[in-house]
């Protein structure tokens, strides 16, 4: 069992915290829902893509029968900006065991028009009726105990590229991969990390969908700085996750023509993979 952090003394409840409020969805119509997305979820000045994830995922918890994402491909297609926001779900499929939907998320630009941000296509079920047989050669992510991590509160100055997300995480980064932040990158393309949500609400699938994208990017230990937008996010959804911080552990073996790939794993404090993920994400050279 991985060592894990002493409880807040109070905790947010799954349903009410500060991550559910923000990504809680309105339904306006049949498979039509607002959101009103909140500036605390930002990186500079773009909307996190996790955070983005999840609100869709809502969404999409709503439309199709099952409640739990299992896959969750997403394509951005515009940066997303704090402020009202629509999304619109179709349901593609519903059988016995999974359902599958696509959904995107629309905003307005200065003119008035609709302009899409995110398009997703998920295949949800129900992660409580899957068997307990496990055959993996996957292990947890070797990282210090916590109080041995460091995270943006316990730099002398702000963290480059947390902003207002980094006061909504526990975040706190295996020094190994802290390079960056000392400006001696390792050149290393990994970031690890204990995860957690500031005011203690223990995560579900949602969260775990916030979870892949909100470490700072592998870009950075390997000297690049500035923003690395999300081109395409695939996350997998394996298992609800037991009660404490999560690890989190992202890789990047190639980067070519200005892109880049990173593949995460989720553990949570069971020691169980709960999630995957890869993203292709796009980086700004020179």
């Amino acid at each position: 069992m991985s060592e894990a952090a002493t409880a807040p003394a109070a905790r947010a409840t799954i349903g009410d915290s500060e991550f559910d409020r923000d990504t809680a969805v309105a339904q306006r119509a049949p498979g039509v829902y607002d959101i009103d997305l909140s500036a605390g979820w930002t990186i500079i000045n773009a909307v996190n893509g996790g955070y983005l994830l999840a609100v869709l995922g809502r969404a999409l918890a709503d439309a199709l029968p099952h409640p739990d994402p299992f896959t969750v491909s997403a394509h951005y297609l515009t940066a997303s900006r704090p402020g009202p926001a629509v999304v619109r779900t179709d349901v593609a499929r519903t059988g016995r065991t999974l359902s599958t939907g696509q959904a995107s998320l629309f905003q307005c630009d200065e003119d008035g028009r609709e302009v899409e941000r995110i398009r997703v296509l998920a295949s949800y079920g129900d992660l409580g009726t899957l068997p307990d047989d496990v055959r993996t050669t996957a292990k947890p992510p070797a990282i210090p105990p916590m109080e041995q991590c460091f995270g943006p509160q316990d730099a002398p100055a702000p963290v480059p590229g947390s902003s207002a997300i980094a006061d909504r995480l526990m975040l706190k980064l295996d020094p190994a991969t802290l390079g960056w932040a000392l400006g001696s990158p390792s050149g290393n393309g990994e970031m690890r990390a204990w995860f957690g949500l500031a005011d203690g609400r223990d995560h579900d699938p949602f969260s775990l969908l916030l979870a892949v994208d909100a470490l700072p990017p592998t870009a950075f230990e390997l000297g690049i700085k500035g923003w690395v937008p999300t081109v395409e996010l695939t996350v997998h959804v394996r298992c609800r996750p037991a009660p404490g911080p999560l690890r989190v552990s992202i890789t990047t073996r190639n980067l070519a023509g200005g892109f880049m790939e990173e593949d995460a794993e989720v553990w949570d404090s069971a020691d169980r993979l709960v999630a995957q993920s890869r993203q292709l994400a796009r980086v700004r050279l020179g």
